[in-house]
């Protein structure tokens, strides 16, 4: 149970970092700086791209939505695992 837990902690840390770090990556670049080591030189002398920016947002997108369906099955699995959720609870029927 608590490996669970902990499994959908990691996956939840997992997706904020692809959610956050390229637009961190992003905005440091457009205040000048070098997108974390990304770009040395900065935005103007930055090589080559590595690839397309529809690609890469497609990319971060699939990942994005894996990362979210592994959370679900994650969780699903420990509420078939847990006896005692909210979804069994009953109330004492005799008052």
């Amino acid at each position: 149970m608590v490996a669970l837990r902990v499994l959908i902690l990691v996956l939840i840390l997992v997706a904020l970092a692809v959610a956050v770090v390229p637009v961190m990556v992003l905005i440091n670049l457009l205040g000048g700086g070098t997108g974390f080591g990304l770009c040395p030189g900065g935005l103007s002398a930055c090589p080559q791209r590595y690839t397309s920016g529809l690609a890469l947002a497609g990319y971060l997108t699939l990942t994005l939505m894996i990362v979210v369906g592994l959370i679900r099955v994650v969780s699903h699995l420990l509420r078939r695992l847990n006896p005692r959720t909210l979804d069994s609870f009953t109330p004492n029927e005799q008052g």
